[in-house]
């Protein structure tokens, strides 16, 4: 490994997945018009939780204890874009209400809130949703921050 140790790399993996895949998502919606949907903001927020304990682990001991628990953050996040993505493709039902169309929405009515639903995707890069996307780097994220935090510093 480099010269950095690994509880420092994990540190910055744990600051930098959330943060990358946040503002991936505030892109998507404020650039590009994706309006996340119930599920997605059940994504948003293990990776809210993982950048307020990977920024405490900056300033607070035990460093390595917040840093894990930011990991464990990024891979919740990971398992909830894995349903959501199932969700998306018809694997399975959803739990939510947004998975549905409700009944009495009046469309001609503007100031109605617009119904974005769960079970849609919306955008898909290779066949892969943003949910599934947010599963592949937060599983890989969160992997990654906790195989390093478990190997044996070598410095």
């Amino acid at each position: 490994m480099s010269d950095i140790p690994q509880a420092r790399l994990a540190q910055f993996l744990a600051i930098g997945v959330p943060a990358a895949l946040l503002g991936g998502a505030y892109i998507s919606e404020y650039v590009f018009g994706l309006y996340p949907c119930e599920m997605c903001w059940w994504q948003r927020w293990p990776h809210f939780a993982a950048l307020g304990l990977a920024g405490i682990s900056v300033v607070a001991p035990p460093r390595r204890v917040w840093i894990a628990l930011a990991g464990i953050a990024v891979l919740v996040s990971g398992v909830i874009g894995a349903h959501h993505a199932g969700v998306e493709y018809q694997w399975w039902q959803g739990f939510t209400g947004c998975a549905t169309t409700p009944t009495g929405l009046d469309v001609m009515d503007p100031t109605a809130v617009p119904l974005i639903r769960c079970d849609v995707a919306p955008w898909t890069l290779f066949g892969v949703s943003l949910a599934g996307w947010n599963f592949l780097f937060s599983s890989a994220g969160g992997i990654t921050i906790l195989t390093l935090l478990a190997r044996k510093e070598t410095a």
